[in-house]
């Protein structure tokens, strides 16, 4: 059993409640969903309004031009429910005409990596299917605050501060975020009024506001403008967010939940399937041995991941045998307790999303996730609406015959993917920790420091995490002792020693139910939001 002890070590407390919970990255989100909970709603309706509020006040991360994905615990019957609201590839986009284009892979920035935005139909089928209040409701808080405008917080305005360059290459990218010719600084009012004009525009007439219309014109011209494929007939077609049935695995007892390809959520359960056969808890919970486990598991799941997973509607995708036990293993052989494997080539997938999870007062628990991809996405606003697009394009291969190859109308790989469990048919946790690829082995790293090493949320959230960096390097946070940093070289891992709390190890939002259904949360240090319970 881990041993922890607050206060003296300093940090945060587990933060607990009877009846509503929410975690996320931003205090006003999170008090937007509290305020939610109080009036009644159920924990869809309270993730909505975080998440619409996320887009308002961390641009660079999350908005009404990105996607969303969701995962929600019915309390009154157990079951778990998926909702998909990525957006599509243009009609036009194929390899061939990319490469008319004059290009070699899909650009990381401009219109060329747009595709069609999700999330805002996401929000609206979500509030629709499993909440109780209006949609109109739910965006309020976002319009107050973006009207009215907010103090900017302290991480969001570093993010901020280092996309000044990308930002000014846009101009419409330039008037809504740099409207002073440089970023807010920390504590700083910041008005939003172009996004405010959306937010009432779809309070008042739904997601179609959004996706017909004026609003929908001006995406389309942007995109199109920046040099992109997007039209106003891809923004038509995305009618609905997608019903679909979660993947799981068991992990000594508790059943993981995970959306299906083309998410990532797969290689989540892949490693927490490799990791049951080793005895983790026998490990210090900060040990070389234990890092070295949850890297090689990450290795093996990844190479997985990046050669045989894309759009089950294109490709066909074998996450049965994936998630099989003999599957699991096969790869676990693989695995030396004492040597490192080489790492698989990847490349890197978006590094900036908005993770946030609810319960409500009846149980209902909610894992929502949101995303603009990389940081501002593709760079490009839609002018005079206030609407950064995604570039959630810029993951697609242009490679024939690839899962992930680009299509006319396709789902790309997908990066962000909400995290829930449940124990005998109960909800037992709703978690997530965003950021690009961290976001797999960061459910795999959380769950073990929960099962594993009984830590409380705030422990787990807190504990040090590990990543592969672009270049392979195995990037481990700060305090983590420079002996078991040793062991790591010893065993062949290129290690880099990070900061204490480092930024590429993703930012984590957790609730877990307790005995006596006591809502216990954590939030994570390394970003600007809280917990808060009722």
């Amino acid at each position: 059993m881990y041993e922890y002890s607050r206060p003296d070590a300093g940090g945060r407390s587990t933060v607990y409640g009877v009846e509503g919970a929410v975690a996320c990255e931003h205090p006003q989100a999170a008090r937007a969903g509290i305020q939610v909970l109080d009036a009644g709603g159920t924990a869809a309706d309270a993730c909505v309004a975080m998440a619409a509020v996320m887009a308002v006040v961390a641009p660079m991360a999350t908005g009404m031009g990105g996607d969303a994905f969701l995962l929600y615990y019915e309390a009154e019957t157990g079951a778990v429910w998926g909702m998909d609201g990525s957006g599509r590839s243009p009609g036009e986009a194929t390899i061939e005409k990319l490469r008319d284009l004059g290009h070699d892979s899909v650009p990381e920035r401009g219109g060329a990596a747009v595709t069609v935005p999700g999330a805002v139909r996401l929000w609206e089928d979500a509030a629709a299917d499993f909440g109780v209040l209006s949609l109109g409701e739910l965006l309020e808080p976002a319009h107050r605050l973006a009207a009215g405008g907010y103090p900017v917080s302290e991480v969001v305005a570093r993010h901020w501060k280092a996309a000044e360059d990308l930002l000014g290459r846009n101009a419409a990218a330039t008037a809504t975020f740099l409207p002073a010719g440089r970023a807010p600084k920390p504590g700083e009012l910041f008005r939003q009024p172009d996004l405010a004009g959306t937010l009432a525009a779809v309070a008042e007439d739904g997601a179609d506001a959004f996706y017909n219309g004026e609003v929908s014109g001006r995406m389309a011209a942007a995109a199109r403008k920046a040099g992109g494929l997007l039209d106003e007939e891809d923004l038509a077609r995305h009618e609905a967010s997608l019903r679909v049935e979660p993947i799981s695995t068991d992990y000594r007892g508790v059943r993981v939940h995970e959306m299906p390809p083309p998410g990532q959520g797969i290689a989540a359960l892949q490693m927490l399937n490799v990791l049951e056969g080793f005895e983790l808890s026998a490990l210090p919970a900060a040990s070389a041995e234990r890092i070295h486990l949850e890297a090689e598991a990450k290795k093996l799941a990844y190479a997985d991941l990046h050669t045989k997973v894309g759009d089950p509607d294109f490709v066909e995708v074998p996450t049965e045998t994936l998630l099989s036990r003999e599957y699991a293993a096969g790869l676990r052989a693989q695995v030396s307790p004492s040597r490192a494997g080489k790492p698989p080539a990847s490349g890197r997938l978006g590094d900036d999303t908005t993770y946030l999870c609810a319960v409500d007062r009846w149980g209902n628990g909610c894992s929502f996730i949101n995303s603009l991809y990389m940081g501002f996405g593709s760079g490009v606003v839609a002018d005079g609406t206030g609407v950064c697009l995604q570039n959630r394009g810029h993951s697609f291969r242009l490679t024939e015959g690839h899962p992930n190859a680009l299509a006319p109308g396709k789902r790309p790989l997908h990066t962000i993917i909400p995290g829930l469990a449940t124990l005998d048919g109960g909800l037992w946790a709703t978690f997530g920790v965003m950021g690009g690829p961290m976001q797999p082995q960061g459910h795999a790293q959380l769950l073990a420091s929960l099962i594993d090493y009984g830590m409380n949320p705030q422990q787990a959230v807190d504990h040090p995490r590990h990543f592969h960096t672009d270049d392979g390097r195995l990037l481990v946070e700060g305090r983590v002792s420079a002996e078991e940093l040793e062991k790591l070289r010893e065993m062949g891992h290129e290690v880099q020693r990070g900061a204490d709390y480092e930024v590429p190890v993703g930012g984590a939002q957790l609730i877990r139910i307790e005995d006596g259904g006591v809502r216990a949360c954590g939030s994570d240090p390394r970003k600007d939001g809280c917990a808060l319970a009722q």
